[in-house]
């Protein structure tokens, strides 16, 4: 049986909030570390039913980084759910709720933008 490993480094500063995100994957084409601003990481544990969860990101993540990071999270969880699921009908559902999601953030930036 084949093992792949994925390793994650947070450097965190004093108050631990994240400085730095970085993670390796031995499958990975990637030679060194890839730096990255913010992170979800789920496993779903059967013997509760229950979803854990790793929601970190850096203090340097922007507003406009972390909704593109939300909107393709959400486009990308649809997509995995229709694979494992075959439930196109709520496929298209997620993507329509993820879809004006990021619309409200934009409408919201740009409301903020004119007042500021």
């Amino acid at each position: 049986m084949k093992k792949s490993t994925i390793t994650i480094d947070v450097q965190m500063d004093e108050n631990r909030v994240p400085d730095s995100i970085h993670w390796k994957a031995t499958e990975s084409t990637a030679d060194n570390a890839q730096k990255a601003k913010a992170m979800m990481v789920s496993f779903w544990d059967s013997a509760d039913k229950a979803a854990l969860r790793i929601d970190l990101w850096t203090k340097d993540m922007m507003i406009d980084e972390m909704a593109d990071f939300f909107y393709q999270t959400l486009m990308t969880m649809a997509d995995t759910y229709g694979r494992a699921t075959k439930y196109a009908d709520q496929v298209t559902e997620m993507k329509t709720f993820a879809k004006e999601f990021y619309k409200k953030f934009q409408a919201k930036q740009l409301e903020e933008n004119k007042a500021g």
